[in-house]
């Protein structure tokens, strides 16, 4: 009897036990600043992967101009050996008229001009014009043959950059899209909440003076515009596109990329600053923003935030250059 007893109550303990056992342990949420640190960190690699395609299309557009000059270079070339090899032609036909021209005719019925070339070397009895125009001919196929290489080195690139081109526009994509899912998670305050950090009340005047002025009123003018990655107007802007835009306004032509933006101008020290200024961000530099005074810039910031004004330093302080 004690023993069913003893077996009985140990039961009701196990059972008891387990259920103060949860089936499945609670995951909890992330609060909002993980949540806000792993957003702007998903900006700021999509942003990375963006300006390192802005670089990209500056190299491509470089590269196809030279394989525009390339090729036409390469067709006044390979012009220039045809009129040569007419002229053999014709001074070798002259010479064994009467004697029989089959072996003449097998040289020309060879469309390479390496060939050619050697097919003419075996042949004898050329008078001093005919060697000039051989020389001149195996000038011509030597410069032909450089041409040719060049155009397909210069091709092999084009294509190499349209695939980082590729490469990095499926970064931008990836990273934007796993950012937005996270914000996408979060209740409409809390989102509403992360959105509004960083955001600072907009000057109504900027002390700007000479072409500067005429930069930083365009920038201030784009505030609350939409960011896109690549984008450089007129209602859309990523970072460097808006200074570049922006600056254009002042007469001062920038490259649409925030690291080449960064050697467009005399560097200028932080205790120095002017409106009119641009400021670069995080190393590699990889974003780039206007200075309006008052320790504030104007910049496209991310997606979410879209063109605002911000604290100067906000964000990884590099330097600061002078366009113009």
């Amino acid at each position: 009897m004690r023993k069913r007893l003893i077996t009985a109550l140990s039961g009701l303990a196990l059972a008891t036990a387990i259920g103060l056992v949860p089936s499945t342990s609670a995951q909890a949420e992330p609060d909002i600043d993980t949540v806000q640190a792993r957003v702007d960190r998903l900006y700021h690699e999509a942003e990375q992967a963006s300006e390192r395609y802005n670089d990209a299309k500056i190299e491509l557009d470089a590269l196809q101009r030279d394989l525009e000059s390339l090729r036409a270079d390469q067709e006044r070339q390979d012009a220039d050996l045809g009129a040569v090899r007419e002229q053999v032609k014709d001074t070798m036909l002259r010479q064994f008229e009467g004697q029989g021209i089959s072996a003449v005719g097998e040289v020309f019925v060879s469309d390479d001009p390496s060939a050619f070339l050697s097919q003419l070397s075996t042949m004898s009895s050329y008078t001093s014009y005919q060697d000039a125009l051989l020389d001149d001919y195996a000038t011509e196929v030597q410069a032909l043959d450089i041409r040719r290489t060049a155009t397909a080195t210069r091709l092999e690139q084009v294509e190499k950059t349209e695939e980082r081109l590729a490469a990095e526009k499926a970064t931008i994509e990836a990273k934007h899209s796993e950012a937005e899912s996270l914000l996408d998670r979060l209740k409409e305050e809390e989102r509403t909440q992360i959105l509004s950090r960083g955001s600072t009340t907009v000057p109504s005047v900027v002390p700007a003076s000479g072409r500067a002025a005429a930069a930083v009123a365009y920038a201030m003018a784009q505030v609350g515009d939409a960011y896109v990655y690549g984008a450089a107007g007129p209602s859309a802007w990523d970072c460097s596109g808006l200074t570049m835009v922006a600056w254009a306004q002042a007469g001062v032509a920038l490259p649409h990329s925030s690291s080449a933006q960064y050697s467009s101008g005399a560097r200028v020290s932080s205790s120095d600053l002017q409106p009119g200024d641009l400021v670069f961000y995080y190393s590699p530099i990889s974003h780039v923003g206007m200075y309006i005074g008052n320790g504030l810039i104007v910049h496209a910031a991310n997606p979410s935030s879209g063109t605002r004004v911000a604290e100067l330093y906000s964000m990884p302080y590099v330097g600061a250059v002078r366009p113009g």
